[in-house]
């Protein structure tokens, strides 16, 4: 068993001869672990800042009825390096809070200059696509092209993807969705990125939906897996035959208890009542993974009832393979101590659950914990170096910090780690072994299960542990203390990094940078960023909400500069970027000579010695 590890954590760390390459699409490779064979240089300077999307000032501005600071609830595609040439979105027209439709979405082909000093645009491909939905019922979602076959694809209207020739900028599409006489039809749309084999082969789901802003009034009107090969050959597989098994979107499905019936569970024995699923489809921005024996695996969700969620593993020939379901899994929620892996208050305390709530159980189901394939998440799967599969859950009764989950090849469940939605998991394949990374943002102004603050208070008071938040490194063993007291299945942790910043940063036209503290982050910011760089050595590189690239050795450790953060702003361990801004979803990305890709506030910037 070893030596076969051994074997697949060799293919892990080198791209594919069809993919050279170095970061090719979402996650660097067709397994998303977003692991490279290279190691990263020293944060000591911005080689590159460049505005890429001019509208984030809207965005912000439209979203500030939601608190007392602006917001970027939007998710932003990772550069796509090729040798000398980077590939990254643009925006253009203008931000509507009402549908994010009036904004238009297009890839810049960059080179870099003969000194590598500069970033210089090749052309512009404005494509066709749109994000679905508006604020109100969803963050906006990834524009996600990626590179194979020596051409750019890049995601299209009505289900289609525009091939763009990587020399000239001229699209060609190819249009899987054909309504009497109209190649791009209206309301079907690409719902995430698009990811390619190791073959070249592409794949990415696909929803048609009856209204496209107000996506959650209506039931969708179907949903599918897209291939397409090299040679341009397109197959379409209804979504429903992947899996079958699930309920039909007319079914009722278990959800959760009402508003009224707080605290919950209404009592011990309560059920919670049932609302229709919906039609199952892939998660918003939840990019398909392959693994190296061309297993695919999705993630699947009820359009009305994202409690219905699974992860679906689908064979290379695009028939189902088998079908997990993310409910039940945990044992981590109502009355269970800290040092036992839960995060709850005790029952009955502010925060906690009703008195004589069953041990373990989800207060807002009365059942095992269940997880959530998230619309506002970026969260995809990962095929780790063993075949077994990492997703980033939503879980609500955790202070929202989600689970990241482990599943066998064969679907069983394997455990899972108290944090981690919203982020694609990092690999790092070592020693005959592997680590993955998560963010673990441990939210403060958030109730422990619901949002209403006479139950469950937004402050620190009652909580049993203390907001924080932390870049986590993880293992798959299994905590022992966990298993002995309750057969929970939960994973071991590594080692953490802890961001301690308090001060909001910005960067003027002039470069200038100004910090001040910041009354509203007393503990610090969240770790926004969605998807990691683990580079050879292990070092993790990724983005806060606080407006700087972290460089994270193993063991947790930032080697910065002393005084970094009061007076240098390039200091080894980490770099400012250009705003501290709530929010924004970005990941990071790395090039074969160690440079850095990131995103803060509209801007691209790539970071080195």
């Amino acid at each position: 068993m070893r030596s076969h590890v051994s074997l697949v954590l060799a293919a892990f760390l080198f791209v594919s001869p069809a993919m050279a390459q170095e970061w090719p699409q979402w996650g660097a490779h067709p397994q998303h672990g977003s692991n490279v064979p290279y190691v990263g240089q020293s944060l000591d300077q911005n080689i590159v800042n460049i505005l890429y999307d001019p509208l984030i000032e809207d965005e912000m501005a439209g979203t500030l009825e939601f608190g007392d600071e602006p917001l970027l609830l939007a998710h932003f595609q990772t550069p796509l390096i090729d040798g000398d040439d980077v590939y990254m979105m643009f925006k253009a027209g203008h931000f509507d809070i009402l549908r994010y439709k009036t904004q238009r979405w297009g890839e810049t082909k960059y080179t870099w200059n003969a000194t590598h000093t500069a970033l210089e645009e090749v052309w512009k491909f404005e494509s066709d696509w749109n994000a679905v939905g508006m604020i109100f019922w969803n963050w906006e979602g990834v524009f996600h092209p990626a590179l194979a076959n020596g051409s750019l694809y890049v995601p299209g209207k009505g289900g289609s993807v525009w091939r763009v020739n990587k020399t000239t900028g001229v699209g060609t599409r190819l249009a899987p969705f054909v309504d009497e006489g109209n190649d791009t039809p209206s309301k079907v749309h690409v719902i995430t990125p698009i990811t390619v084999d190791g073959a070249g082969n592409l794949y990415y789901a696909v929803a048609k939906f009856r209204d496209d802003v107000n996506i959650r009034d209506y039931d969708i009107q179907g949903s599918w897996l897209v291939k397409i090969t090299p040679s341009n050959a397109i197959t379409v597989v209804d979504w429903a035959t992947l899996t079958a098994g699930a309920p039909a979107g007319t079914a009722l499905c278990s959800g959760q208890f009402r508003n009224v019936d707080l605290p919950w569970p209404p009592s011990p024995d309560a059920v919670a009542p049932t609302n229709i699923c919906g039609t199952q489809r892939s998660g918003l921005n939840a990019a398909p993974a392959v693994a190296p024996d061309g297993t695919i695996y999705l993630m699947s969700r009820g359009h009305f009832n994202a409690r219905e969620s699974y992860l679906v593993a689908v064979n290379p020939d695009l028939t189902q393979k088998w079908m997990a379901s993310l409910r039940d899994r945990f044992n981590d929620g109502c009355n269970v101590p800290y040092a036992l892996g839960g995060t709850l208050p005790p029952n009955g305390a502010p925060g906690g659950c009703k008195a004589g709530a069953a041990y373990g159980v989800d207060p807002a189901t009365n059942r095992p914990g269940g997880a959530i394939v998230e619309d506002n998440s970026t969260s995809s799967p990962v095929v780790a170096p063993d075949g077994t599969i990492w997703y980033g859950a939503f879980t609500r009764y955790n202070y929202a910090e989600g689970h990241t989950m482990r599943f066998g090849a064969d679907g069983s469940y394997l455990g899972s780690y108290r944090a981690g939605w919203d982020v694609t998991p990092g690999i790092w394949p070592h020693d005959g072994t592997y680590s993955v990374v998560i963010k673990e943002n441990r939210y403060g102004d958030i109730g422990s299960y619901c949002n209403n603050p006479a139950f469950c208070p937004t402050d620190a008071s009652g909580r049993i542990y203390p907001v924080a938040y932390y870049v986590t490194q993880i293992n798959p063993t299994l905590r022992a203390d966990a298993l002995a007291d309750r057969g929970d299945k939960q994973l071991n942790r590594d080692w953490w990094y802890k961001n301690t910043n308090t001060k909001a940063c910005s960067r003027d036209a002039s470069g200038n940078i100004t910090c001040v503290e910041d009354p509203d982050h007393p503990n610090s910011f969240e770790f926004c960023v969605n998807g990691f760089t683990v580079d050879a050595n292990g070092t993790v590189y990724g983005t806060s909400e606080d407006g700087w690239l972290y460089k994270i050795q193993q063991g947790g450790i930032v080697n910065a500069a002393p005084g970094c953060g009061t007076t240098i702003f390039g200091c080894g361990g980490k770099i400012f970027q250009q705003l501290t801004l709530g929010a924004a979803y970005t990941s990071t990305a790395m090039d074969s000579a160690g440079r850095v890709y990131s995103q803060n506030a509209g801007h691209l910037f790539v970071s080195g010695q």
